[in-house]
């Protein structure tokens, strides 16, 4: 699955979640390609595993600021911090948007999985993935403000989908690091 395919399933994802769930249009930016997960952050992360034939991660990214602004447009109320109900939106949001993603995925692919979403908040966190399989990267400009969605995946090891059993792909997405 490349890059240039997965692009369009993100951005038909995000787009239809945002828009109904929410009532937020959304404005295309840039995406990109890169060999590492994102950076340095402030604000919301939301992680899913997805497992199959091919298995990776997908991630949602925004500002504390946006966070609480989109649990506001989901729940219909005002949120001054983030909080349960605010991290919960988000990885509701991330659910939403990466299991329609999932689901298109699946018309290449055949069946897949998906975790339940691990939301993790806070100032100069960094995050980082295992081996060096291509992230496609996302963003979008929300309210005056940047969202993004990542998403990485690699045949599973045992799946030869790749046409042979090929053992050097990412040893996990979703391993604990020291």
């Amino acid at each position: 699955m490349t890059h240039e395919q997965v692009v369009p399933m993100i951005r038909a994802a995000t787009r239809e979640v945002f828009s109904t769930m929410l009532g937020i249009e959304l404005l295309d930016r840039a995406d990109s390609q890169g060999v590492s997960a994102p950076g340095t952050q402030e604000g919301v992360l939301a992680l899913v595993g997805l497992a199959g034939q091919w298995a990776g991660s997908g991630i949602f990214s925004c500002s504390s600021a946006m966070g609480r602004r989109i649990a506001g447009h989901l729940l219909m109320q005002e949120y001054q911090s983030i909080d349960d109900e605010v991290l919960d939106a988000i990885g509701e949001v991330t659910n939403m948007v990466l299991g329609n993603v999932k689901t298109s995925l699946e018309d290449e692919l055949g069946p897949m999985g998906l975790s339940i979403p691990t939301v993790i908040y806070g100032r100069n966190f960094t995050t980082r993935s295992v081996g060096k399989s291509q992230w496609s990267v996302v963003p979008f400009e929300c309210l005056g403000e940047e969202v993004s969605v990542y998403l990485c995946l690699a045949p599973s090891r045992d799946s030869g989908a790749s046409g042979t059993h090929n053992h050097h792909h990412l040893s996990s997405m979703l391993t604990m690091l020291d």
